[in-house]
């Protein structure tokens, strides 16, 4: 392959069914146009398409990254990915501790051919917390058997972050791809802070995927793309 040639990247997402992976990856085929198309519908995206193609161009440079999650047609476990993306809900503390139980597991189990394999924590579905939320109150909720649990029923980030670097990854970053309803509130006001808040939770989205995609990139390097040491990097 000639340095003209871009090289072929391919990224496995793993988590719990409906922690938003796929959400996710409709966002991004979205690419610059996020911003202008935030009050449409996301596209839908057929997993018997996988894997998802994005060519994009960094440090002056082509790639060619290939998305992958759970649904794809060759099973996930036979896939040999360059990065591992771990999700989860921040709106489900089970998905988050299901990356402990669960998916470490299987990315020791079955992607253990390289240790230079960069594995980054991604909280979705950032749009459940409140401001409240970063003021150190706790929300109780029930849990996904309808019981009541007594505890918080959303993730706050220190704790996915601690989690994160218990389990040795590399990075932790967290977004929210779902569009905002702009038409739900027929005040002005509201309707602009929907908008508002719409069009950041979007450009976080984008910034995510940008650290993925440099994330990415190192992996085609010496140096590759872990984290140097012990450190768990926020992206």
């Amino acid at each position: 392959m000639s340095y003209d040639d871009p090289p072929e990247i391919p990224i496995l997402l793993l988590g719990d069914s409906g922690v938003g992976k796929s959400t996710f990856l409709s966002r991004l085929t979205l690419g610059h146009n996020a911003l202008h198309a935030s009050h449409n519908p996301l596209p839908t995206l057929h997993d018997l398409n996988q894997p998802f193609p994005f060519n994009i161009r960094l440090y002056a440079r082509k790639y060619r990254f290939e998305f992958s999650d759970t649904a794809s047609p060759t099973h996930y476990t036979l896939l040999r990915p360059a990065v591992i993306i771990l999700c989860y809900s921040i709106a489900s503390p089970e998905s988050l501790e299901s990356l402990k139980t669960n998916w470490k597991k299987v990315v020791e189990g079955h992607f253990n051919y390289d240790e230079a394999i960069p594995v980054i924590v991604l909280g979705l579905q950032r749009d459940v917390r409140e401001k409240e939320d970063y003021d150190g109150l706790v929300r109780t909720g029930v849990g996904r058997d309808g019981r009541g649990r007594g505890g918080r029923d959303i993730v706050y980030p220190q704790e996915a972050l601690r989690v994160a670097q218990e389990m040795r990854c590399d990075r932790y970053c967290e977004c929210s791809a779902l569009t905002g309803d702009v038409s739900a509130s027929p005040l002005a006001g509201p309707r602009r802070l929907c908008v508002i808040a719409d069009v950041l939770a979007i450009q976080l989205c984008r910034e995510v995927f940008e650290d993925i995609a440099k994330t990415a990139a190192m992996t085609t390097t010496d140096s590759g793309g872990k984290t140097r040491g012990m450190e768990c990097a926020v992206m």
